[in-house]
């Protein structure tokens, strides 16, 4: 399990999963279809959720997780409000501003950029994301996230950091680690395809 160096509260828990990671009981899920639709998880402790692809809590003791085989997970925490929330971040939701909207969401709950500590997770990194122009087009606005030498090469880790930034989150963590370039700690969709299995991602209110 690898833990984020800025989600070191004594009030948390909080883990991206490996191939071999055992994960906690009861975790609040989501039916993930690529959206940018966000989820309440307060009171729905060990249920799975309906169709969205984050999922917030202000209550200790509901532990959330999304999965992933190449999408960007990406956990939330407020060091004030102590509202946690998970993101899974593929192509589709990094271009609908998923990260951006989930922190929106969190501070319709009180809660301020400047409290919001985010971690970006193990994905497919832009060393192995090759994409085509149909879907590199929907990232025009992020010009630092695409790298155009033959085919075009997304950036979804460094796209969903500007994004982050823009509404004013700045203390953010990112893994750096590749899941396409790593087969024996990640699963892959792009490298395993039907085969590959998921990682799950959490982060639990513990008080």
């Amino acid at each position: 399990m690898i833990t984020a160096p800025n989600l070191n509260f004594p009030w948390l828990s909080h883990g991206f999963g490996l191939r071999t990671s055992v994960y906690p009981a009861d975790l609040t899920t989501v039916q993930q279809v690529h959206s940018a639709r966000i989820l309440d998880a307060c009171g729905r402790k060990g249920e799975r959720l309906g169709e969205g692809d984050a999922i917030i809590s202000g209550e200790a003791g509901v532990a959330i997780g999304i999965r992933t085989a190449d999408c960007v997970p990406v956990l939330l925490a407020d060091s004030e409000t102590r509202v946690v929330a998970c993101v899974h971040a593929g192509w589709r939701g990094t271009a609908a501003n998923i990260l951006a909207a989930t922190i929106d969401d969190m501070r319709s709950r009180g809660c301020r950029p400047e409290d919001i500590y985010v971690a970006i997770g193990p994905s497919i990194g832009s060393c192995c994301y090759e994409v085509g122009e149909d879907v590199a087009g929907h990232f025009a606005q992020w010009p630092e996230g695409i790298i155009e030498e033959g085919i075009p090469r997304l950036d979804l880790p460094a796209i969903n950091e500007i994004q982050a930034r823009a509404v004013g989150v700045g203390k953010i963590w990112k893994s750096g680690e590749c899941t396409f370039c790593q087969a024996g700690r990640f699963y892959s969709f792009r490298r395993e395809k039907e085969q590959a299995g998921r990682m799950i991602s959490f982060v639990n209110r513990l008080a």
